[in-house]
C-alpha cells in the first residue's frame, strides 16, 4: 500500500512539473498523455464511436480484413507489447490472426483502466499469458521479469498515436521501440494519412462536443489532482488543420481573460489566447518510409483502406 502511495505521489509530482513547465512556454502547452485519466479514457472510447471519427473504424476494418496476413508476416510465437493499450479492442483482431502468440503486454498510463481491460481480455483468452504494465509509454519502461519465452517481440502501436509526437520525438521514441523489440523484432504501426482538411477537422471537433469535453477534462483533472485554481468552462475547444506542418492542432482557447493558479504560480491568459493540448501529425507514404529508416526499421509490408485514409505497416528491425 505504501509503495502504491509513493508511486502515486511521484506521478502527481511529474504531472505537476510537466504542467508548470508547459504553461510557462509560448504558446503555453499541456501534454496530451494527461488526457487519459479514467474519465478521459472513457471519453476517448466515446470519441471512437463518433461518426466523424473515421480513424478507429477505418483501422478496425483494415485489421478485420488483413489480420491473418499480418499474422503470417509476423510468424508464430510472438510476444506482443502494446504501448498505450487503452481498451485493448484492436488487439483482439490481431491475436486472432497471429499463430500461437507467446503472450501480451499491454502498457498504459491509466492503471485502473488498464487493469479492467486486461481482466476482460484474460476472460476471453484464458490460455494467453497477459502481463499488464502501468507506465508512461512515452518514457522508457521496464518489462515484467516473468515474461514467457518467445520467437520474437512485436511492438503493436495502432491508432495513429505516433502522430502526437513532433517528428524529432517520434524518431527518438521509435528508436526506443527498436531497442525494446530486439534484433529480430518488428513494429506493427498504425498511422493516419494526409487527406482533405474538412474531414480531418471534423474528426477532432465533433458535432456532439465529446472531443471538446475530452479536451477540457484535462483542466478538470488539473483542478482535482493538482489543486489548480481555474475554470474549465472558461476555455473553448478548437481543432484546426495546419497544412504547412502536416498536423491537426487541438487548443483550449480562453473565453475572456482567464487565470490558472498552480503550485503558487499564476498564469494569465488574455481573451482568445490558447493552450496547445495536442498535435496529431498525418503522414504521406514518403514520410512513412523516411520515418522507418531514421528509426532503425525498414517498411516490410503495408495495408490500407480503399480510400488510402489510414495505413497499418509492418516495420522490421534492421
Amino acid at each position: 500500500m505504501a509503495q502504491e502511495q509513493d508511486a502515486g505521489n511521484r506521478d502527481r509530482q511529474v504531472f505537476l512539473q510537466d504542467c508548470l513547465a508547459g504553461l510557462g512556454t509560448a504558446p503555453p502547452q499541456l501534454q496530451p498523455k494527461y488526457f487519459y485519466d479514467a474519465q478521459g479514457s472513457a471519453l476517448f472510447d466515446q470519441i471512437c464511436e463518433l461518426p466523424e471519427y473515421y480513424l478507429t473504424r477505418t483501422e478496425l476494418a483494415i485489421m478485420q480484413a488483413y489480420a491473418p496476413e499480418m499474422g503470417a508476416a509476423v510468424g508464430p510465437g510472438a510476444l506482443i507489447i502494446e504501448p498505450g493499450s487503452g481498451s485493448s479492442i484492436k488487439i483482439r483482431l490481431l491475436l486472432d490472426g497471429l499463430p500461437e502468440p507467446a503472450g501480451y503486454v499491454p502498457v498504459d498510463i491509466s492503471a485502473g483502466h488498464l487493469e479492467a481491460s486486461a481482466a476482460a481480455l484474460a476472460a476471453d483468452y484464458p490460455d494467453l499469458v497477459i502481463e499488464p504494465v502501468a507506465a508512461d509509454f512515452t518514457q522508457p519502461f521496464d518489462l515484467p521479469a516473468t515474461l514467457p519465452a518467445c520467437q520474437r517481440r512485436l511492438i503493436y502501436f495502432p491508432g495513429s498515436t505516433l502522430g502526437n509526437f513532433e517528428p524529432p520525438l517520434a524518431v527518438r521514441w521509435l528508436r526506443q521501440m527498436r531497442k525494446l523489440a530486439g534484433a529480430d523484432g518488428a513494429l506493427l504501426l498504425g498511422v493516419d494519412m494526409v487527406k482533405d482538411a474538412a474531414v480531418l477537422e471534423a474528426a477532432y471537433d465533433d458535432a456532439q462536443g465529446v472531443t471538446a469535453a475530452f479536451n477540457r477534462n484535462l483542466l478538470t483533472r488539473m483542478r482535482r489532482e493538482l489543486s489548480a485554481r481555474l475554470d474549465p468552462d472558461g476555455f473553448a475547444h478548437r481543432a484546426l488543420w495546419n497544412a504547412t506542418e502536416s498536423r491537426i492542432e487541438m487548443h483550449l482557447v480562453a473565453v475572456g481573460p482567464q487565470q490558472i493558479e498552480l503550485d503558487g504560480r499564476r498564469f494569465a491568459l488574455r481573451d482568445g489566447e490558447h493552450i496547445v493540448t495536442e498535435y496529431s501529425y498525418k503522414y504521406g507514404l514518403r514520410g512513412l518510409h523516411d520515418l522507418a529508416a531514421e528509426s532503425g526499421f525498414e517498411l516490410a509490408q503495408r495495408w490500407t483502406d480503399a480510400d488510402g485514409w489510414f495505413s497499418v505497416s509492418l516495420l522490421q528491425a534492421v
